[in-house]
């Protein structure tokens, strides 16, 4: 566990927060690397079996030592912008490494994923691969594309984070996606890559992955017969991750196993297996460090009081955008535990960071937002005026600033009054 207590103290691995929050001050996203260098070790782990890629979602967490740290470990990267791929090349990623998706790609996205040399764009509608196809005519290159198959599988998640169903904006129809590997296939200046989907996140159980590799695979079946060959098969990611005691964290090693005989069972070449975890990897590695301003009593004396910090809801969009539960804990528990909202400052009442906890605190003291990894600082604004907190990377008993806390003047900074 990246998160323990010595001495009564709440520790990044050996780093007390406490050290952390009088250097760089609160509220401070922190992060371990040695546990997320572990998690991409234990998943490429589960997958050896397979001919696998392991492409980061840099839309979880897309601080830049992060990626460099993944890159160094052998990581490819899946990106939804054209900003997202300069974070890895400014990281140092290989773009040959880099899948492309997102339903909504721009003329100027298109052309710089080109020009880069990206492994693949990820196609999402018939309209995109027209475009993809004009691009790659008008810049004399050839673009490599792979489908987005929605195969109409409900993973069971939260309606936000559901992407997988017919009633979502993302991917195709089965149906549809094999007269576009058709059209592609004839189209001069595209080259036919892979085959992928994404179902949705927090997928605790293997049956919906391999519910939508069977229908990637039945298709693949049909484009050899045509002669179009797939060299690979992206499950995507959505792996997921237990914020709550009573969530069930995905197994990996049972994910592995199945996909591995799935694919063995396959006709066919074996295709390379391109899964894009963003959240297993970092989600449970970082924390959101925040400090107690005032303690209110509630509004009954049986009803939780209101521990206001200094961080909120833009700090931490997922407790209002998702009703996602994150854990919270003191870092130096009081001896008396109570009932406590954990609230921010901003004028909303959806700024509610935590509902309902027991933690023995008291004003001044600092909490630990925990699994705060994944979808943290990359959701995060400047909603309400407010700059936007630091990053900081521990690495055993060392931490380092890896994003500076923003200022009042940064807020404005691009900004003229006439």
């Amino acid at each position: 566990m990246p998160f323990v207590r010595r001495d009564g103290e709440l520790c990044a691995n050996e780093v007390p927060l406490a050290t952390i929050a009088g250097a760089v001050g609160t509220p401070t996203y922190v992060y371990s690397w040695p546990d997320m260098a572990a998690r991409y070790r234990r998943m490429a782990s589960a997958l050896r079996p397979l001919a696998h890629r392991i492409c980061y979602a840099v839309k979880a967490n897309a601080n830049l030592a992060v990626l460099a740290r993944f890159a160094a470990l052998g990581a490819g990267f899946d990106v939804v912008s054209g900003g997202e791929l300069e974070r890895v090349l400014q990281a140092g990623g290989d773009p040959g490494r880099v899948v492309f998706s997102g339903v909504g790609k721009s003329t100027a996205d298109i052309d710089f994923a080109i020009k880069c040399g990206i492994d693949c764009l990820n196609v999402e509608s018939a309209s995109e691969l027209k475009r993809i196809e004009a691009r790659a005519a008008l810049l004399g290159r050839r673009a490599r594309i792979a489908i987005r198959v929605n195969p109409d599988v409900d993973a069971g998640a939260h309606p936000y984070i559901t992407t997988g169903r017919k009633e979502s904006k993302f991917g195709v129809p089965p149906g549809e996606a094999g007269l576009l590997y058709r059209q592609a296939a004839r189209a001069e200046h595209v080259d036919v890559v892979g085959i992928g989907c994404h179902i949705g996140s927090q997928i605790s159980t293997p049956a919906p992955y391999l519910t939508a590799l069977g229908a990637l695979l039945a298709l693949r079946d049909t484009l050899a017969r045509e002669g179009i060959a797939v060299a690979h098969v992206s499950i995507g990611g959505g792996f997921g991750v237990a914020y709550r005691r009573r969530d069930k964290a995905l197994d990996l090693r049972a994910l592995g196993r199945r996909l591995a005989a799935a694919l063995a069972d396959a006709p066919g070449p074996p295709p390379t297996l391109l899964v894009e975890p963003g959240r297993a990897l970092v989600a449970e590695a970082g924390v959101l460090l925040a400090r107690v301003e005032y303690l209110k009593p509630g509004p009954g004396p049986r009803q939780p009081g209101f521990a206001v910090v200094d961080a909120a809801m833009n700090d931490l969009l997922r407790p209002a955008l998702y009703q996602a539960s994150h854990p919270v804990y003191a870092v130096r528990a009081a001896a008396q535990r109570q009932r406590w909202h954990i609230v921010g400052p901003v004028c909303e009442s959806a700024d509610c960071l935590a509902e309902d906890r027991r933690l023995g605190l008291e004003e001044d003291a600092l909490l630990a937002v925990g699994a705060a990894g994944a979808y943290g600082f990359t959701q995060s604004s400047n909603y309400n005026g407010r700059p936007r907190a630091a990053e900081v990377l521990v690495d055993r008993d060392s931490f380092a600033v890896v994003r500076r806390r923003e200022t009042a003047a940064d807020l404005w900074r691009l900004e003229r009054t006439a």
